[in-house]
């Protein structure tokens, strides 16, 4: 008799990577956020994750814009997560990773940027060099019983 064949979850290449960009940033956001005792009291974050598919022959022109962002984004009120670059794989994908406390704080950020000097000047870059061929944007929030458990260190048998 034949074992049986674990159940298998059919995902898009897409959705993996997102998955595992969105936990990045629960991991990394969970070390800056303190641990509240009652839920009421918890600092609830919202991250916006970026998908950008880049022209692959300018991906350092893409980091550099990346870099960037690292003054820009704190100066406007964002908590800049992260930006990362293709690895390995597809070569075509970056992602931005902000965090946010409300969706109202978010479009606070976005008034600022629309009037920071520097931050124009890093779209109009961009957009000049058409380092970025498209963008997706997504909001996503931490599912209670989720973020920051630890794993656990369990001896083998």
């Amino acid at each position: 008799m034949k074992p049986a064949k674990p159940a298998t979850v059919q995902m898009s290449r897409r959705q993996a990577i997102g998955g595992f960009v969105a936990t990045v940033a629960a991991l990394r956001l969970g070390c800056d956020v303190p641990a509240r005792s009652a839920a009421k009291e918890r600092l609830m974050t919202i991250v916006c994750v970026i998908r950008y598919q880049i022209d692959p022959f300018q991906r350092d022109a893409f980091k550099k814009y990346a870099e960037n962002w690292g003054r820009i984004i704190p100066r406007c009120g964002g908590h800049l997560v992260g930006y990362f670059l293709p690895y390995e794989g597809t070569n075509d994908v970056g992602w931005g990773l902000i965090a946010f406390d409300t969706l109202a704080s978010y479009e606070t950020y976005k008034s600022r940027l629309k009037t920071d000097p520097e931050a124009r000047e890093n779209f109009s870059m961009a957009q000049t060099k058409r380092i970025i061929l498209r963008e997706e944007r997504n909001f996503v929030e931490v599912v209670d019983g989720t973020f920051g458990i630890p794993a656990s260190l369990l001896s083998a048998p």
